[in-house]
Formats: structure tokens, C-alpha cells, sequence
């Protein structure tokens, strides 16, 4: 099936910041009629993609951290609790959305399985190592800890 390009088709190809605000204009204005709407669907559909990829790899960054921490008390360094505090800030701001704080939750025993491999490729510790299962609901890893971890 063969489209006609459209003028705002074009403009969503050469630059992505003026077609938004004419998007944006267009909405402001009611003339949702002439909005590109193959254009905004990808582009919204993009930016959900990449919201759960970013909450997915942060809680993996996050979990592998405190797994290290947990496992390896000696190599604790101020890296390691950088990296938990700057995990767990960006997250809270990312799960202000209650869409990706329900994601968080459906998908963290997934990610405690990356984050537990990833920990022990990290340490040089056997797998078994660490626990099978996470335990810890979305609201405690982003909690203050024991370790002192904000």
C-alpha cells in the first residue's frame, strides 16, 4: 500500500523538535484533524519502549549493586553506593508514574534473574551465591537501608 507523504510527514523526517511543537499547536488549536497520526502514534509508542526499557535497566543497575553489596562487604567502595543512590533517585522520578511503577512490579522478578547473573559475572562469585528470588517489593529498594544507603 502506497502513502502520500504529507508536508508535516516531512518535517516529523527533518526535524523531529519542529513537528512536535506543530503538533503541539495543532492540539492547542483543536485542529486534531490535520494532526500527522501515523507520525505521533510511532513516536508515542517509542516513548512508552523506551520509559520500561529505562525502568527495566535502572532496577537491574540497582539490584546488581545491592547484591555486590550484600554479598562482597569487603569491596564495598563509594562507587557502589553512588551508583544505589543515583539508581534509586532516577527511578522514583521515573516510577512517579503509576503505569511504570506497575511495570516495575510485574517485571522486577525477570530482572532479579538479570541482575543476580550479572552479579555474579560481576564478583567472580558462584551463582549460587546469591538468593533464587527476589524478596524485596519496588517500594523497599527504593527505601533507605540497613547499609546506610541514603
Amino acid at each position: 500500500m502506497v502513502t502520500q507523504t504529507t508536508p508535516l510527514a516531512d518535517l516529523y523526517q527533518q526535524d523531529e523538535t519542529a513537528w512536535l511543537e506543530e503538533m503541539v499547536r495543532l492540539l492547542a488549536a483543536g485542529r486534531l484533524e490535520q494532526l500527522d497520526v501515523e507520525n505521533l502514534r510511532e513516536l508515542l509508542a517509542d516513548m512508552a519502549r523506551r520509559d520500561r526499557r529505562a525502568v527495566y535497566n535502572r532496577l537491574v543497575v540497582l539490584l546488581t549493586h545491592l547484591l555486590k553489596w550484600q554479598h562482597q562487604p569487603e569491596q564495598r567502595s563509594n562507587s557502589w553506593r553512588g551508583t544505589i543512590l543515583s539508581q534509586r533517585r532516577r527511578l522514583r522520578l521515573l516510577l512517579e508514574s503509576g503505569t511504570l511503577r506497575n511495570y516495575a512490579a510485574a517485571v522486577l522478578p525477570e530482572v532479579y534473574l538479570e541482575a543476580r547473573a550479572q552479579a555474579a559475572a560481576e564478583s567472580g562469585l558462584p551463582l549460587g551465591t546469591f538468593p533464587t528470588e527476589q524478596v524485596r517489593s519496588v517500594d523497599e529498594l527504593l527505601a533507605a537501608d540497613e547499609e546506610g544507603n541514603e
